[in-house]
This record gives structure tokens, C-alpha cells and sequence, in this order.
């Protein structure tokens, strides 16, 4: 076991703020500097948007997934807490340089499965927080509780798209130790649920990617677009896109296969029959009172905010909301204060980490269809043509 040094739980020992987000975007004092002796990593899959067309998002999402589970689970061996944020495509967290080879050795070979299985090219890089800071870009990071069980990272500053840009480069290298203990575990991780339609009264699903154009305003941009979903669709849990009545389970061998595939590089008939199976049980389960518990909980644990220095969410609601979003939007990017990326879609799709009784499951959530992809595709043809 790794042992760790004072800036190692720097995150752990954060305040967790309940104040309205809109609120907290604005107040800087809330928000503290990543130690400079942390790490960025990132991960994303090569020509994601090529992939959703062929009909790949939903292992687009899990090799998403896998990337933030296994450092997760790293994490939790060292009793580490770190910030971790989905995009659909690909992950990044913010780590501490104790576990930084540990977690690079991992998502290397999370990289080869990825190829040698799907034929999809996994990037995978890492970028020293310092180097953020000596480009002199800034970095700072909270803790927002967004639901009564679930608190997620609140990032402002531009220094996690700096990271990204340097990663995607063409010329970006990493070097680590290795070593013959790491391994590449997803223990937790899981794809068991059918694509899930919006709550009853909603008729759909939005994926919604937002970019400040000012870094230093950046907080009063975000605010004003937190506030404008807060006018328009009601409360985090009114636009939640996951409800208890829509979830189901889908059991089907196929999708343990591309389960088993990410999670292991091959198959494992034992494990896909025992999983199968017990999803089939769930059926039943969920009917149960304690079944029914769980499921709540779901509800409550679903990520379907990510602020990492843009805005990426997944909100279900009306046509008739959306319109009214969209003007609202475009009013604001008009105004030379921010640019966004929307994609509506008639259902949400997500995967599970689920470690152990003890621990906080998480679901990650996109829309169907490679929202957050198609989402980032409308940003990037915006800031092509600007």
C-alpha cells in the first residue's frame, strides 16, 4: 500500500458546500488551488463521434467508465478521495503524484482491451499540476453537495482544457515506473440497465455542453446559465432524466459480453452466467421493499452534473423547455459570454460503479445516442466558424 503524504487528501479534507450552485459558482473564497504536486490525468476515446455514428456510444460510455473506475479503485486501496469527471467519450481526475503510476500502468492496459477487443484507440495522458500553473493557468476546485446522498467536484479556471489540449497533441508522451504488481481492475463496474425513457410528463432529454468565453468570468457565466435551468426546468431533481418508474434492467448476453469485454479483455462464461442471471433476479428484487430502496438511491447517485471548467449536464424535460433554453442561450453566446453545444434525445443510457455494501455506487449518465458527443460536436462546429 502506497502511503501518503499530507497534500494526498487534500480533497478529502475539502468543506462540502450546500449552498444553491449558482450561488457557490460565484464565490471564490469557496474554491481552493489544487496542490501543485498533483496530476492531471486524462482519457478519451479517438474519433468518439465516428464511433456514436456507427453505433457504438454505449461502449464509447463504458470505456468511459472503466477509465474513472479504475482509478477509483486504486484511490480507495490507498485511502485516497479524488475528483473525477465523465464526458461521454472519455475521464479525467485529478490525482495525487502517490498513485500516478499505479493509475497510468492501469489505463495503459485499459488502453490495449480497448483496441485489441473494439478496435477504438483509448488515449491516455497525464499533465503535472505545476506546469498548469507555470503556463499560468488557473485551477481551482470545490465540493458541492447535489443531492441529499451524492457530492460531486466543482472546477473553474481553464486548467483542466489546457491539460486536455496538451494530451490530445499529437507530440504528448508519458513515461512511468513499472512495476508487475499493477493490474488493471474494474471490479464494480457495471452495464445492467436498458435505455432509460425520461420521467412521466417529459418527452425528452438534453445533453448540454457549455464553454465560458471570459475565463475570469467564468463563475458569472455558469451562474447565470445554473440559474437559467433553475427558471426553466425547476429543481436538479425536477430535470433529473433518471426516475425509479423508467428503470429497467436488461439482462441480455450481449451486454454482458461488452461488460466482460471492457472489464476483463475477454470473456468469462462463469461470470457471464452467474451476472446474467442474477440480473434476471433483479427483476424480482426491485419489487421488494429493500429493492425498491435501492433503487431510490440510484436516483440519488446518478452524475448527471460534471462542471470541470465547462458545463456538461444531462436534464430531461419538454420541446416547448427546450425552446425557451435555447433562447435564453443564445442570447448569452450572442453576447460574446458563452458558447454551447446541445443534443436532444428521446432517452438516457447509463453505466454503474458498484465497488461493495460499503461504499457509494455511482451512475453515469448520457444521452442516448452519444449525447455528450454529439453535444461537443454542434461546440466545436461553433468554434470552428467564430
Amino acid at each position: 500500500m502506497t502511503i501518503t503524504n499530507t497534500n494526498d487528501q487534500f480533497y478529502a479534507g475539502l468543506p462540502i458546500n450546500e449552498s444553491p450552485l449558482s450561488d457557490l459558482l460565484v464565490a471564490d473564497h469557496l474554491f481552493s488551488q489544487v496542490p501543485e504536486d498533483w496530476f492531471i490525468v486524462v482519457t478519451d476515446v479517438k474519433n468518439s463521434t465516428l464511433a456514436v455514428q456507427n453505433g457504438l456510444h454505449q461502449t464509447v460510455n463504458l470505456i468511459a467508465t472503466g477509465c474513472i473506475v479504475a482509478v477509483l479503485n486504486i484511490a480507495y486501496k490507498n485511502h485516497l478521495n479524488i475528483p473525477f469527471f465523465f464526458g461521454g467519450d472519455g475521464a479525467t481526475c485529478i490525482i495525487p503524484s502517490s498513485i500516478l503510476n499505479a493509475v497510468v500502468q492501469s489505463l495503459l492496459i485499459h488502453k490495449e482491451n480497448t483496441f485489441s477487443n473494439f478496435e477504438l484507440d483509448l488515449r491516455v495522458g497525464y499533465v503535472p499540476v505545476n506546469e498548469v500553473y507555470k503556463q499560468g493557468y488557473e485551477l481551482k476546485l470545490s465540493k458541492f453537495k447535489s443531492s441529499a446522498t451524492f457530492t460531486i467536484p466543482i472546477v473553474l479556471g481553464d486548467g483542466l482544457m489546457f491539460a486536455e489540449k496538451l494530451i490530445k497533441g499529437e507530440d504528448h508522451r508519458i513515461s512511468i515506473i513499472k512495476s508487475e504488481e499493477e493490474n488493471l481492475d474494474l471490479e464494480g463496474m457495471q452495464c445492467r440497465w436498458d435505455r432509460i425513457a425520461p420521467p412521466e410528463n417529459y418527452d425528452e432529454v438534453i445533453s448540454l455542453l457549455v464553454v465560458a468565453m471570459n475565463e475570469k468570468e467564468q463563475g458569472i457565466a455558469y451562474s447565470k446559465v445554473v440559474k437559467l435551468l433553475d427558471q426553466i426546468y425547476g429543481t436538479p431533481q425536477k430535470r433529473q432524466p433518471i426516475s425509479v418508474a423508467r428503470l429497467k434492467l436488461k439482462g441480455t448476453m450481449s451486454r454482458m459480453d461488452l461488460e466482460m469485454k471492457v472489464k476483463f479483455g475477454h470473456n468469462r462464461f462463469i461470470y457471464g452466467l452467474y451476472n446474467t442471471l442474477m440480473t434476471w433476479f433483479g427483476w424480482y428484487y426491485f419489487r421488494t421493499k429493500e429493492g425498491k430502496t435501492y433503487l431510490s438511491s440510484i436516483v440519488d447517485f446518478s452524475d448527471t452534473l460534471v462542471i470541470d471548467g465547462r458545463i456538461n449536464t444531462v436534464i430531461s424535460g419538454t420541446g416547448a423547455q427546450r425552446i425557451t433554453l435555447e433562447k435564453e442561450l443564445n442570447e448569452l453566446e450572442n453576447a460574446g459570454e458563452i458558447k454551447y453545444g446541445l443534443f436532444v434525445s428521446k432517452e438516457s443510457v447509463m453505466s454503474c460503479y458498484v465497488p461493495d455494501a460499503d461504499k457509494a455506487h455511482i451512475h453515469f449518465v448520457d444521452g442516448a445516442e452519444g449525447g455528450y458527443t454529439k453535444a461537443a460536436g454542434v461546440l466545436k462546429l461553433k468554434n470552428r466558424y467564430s
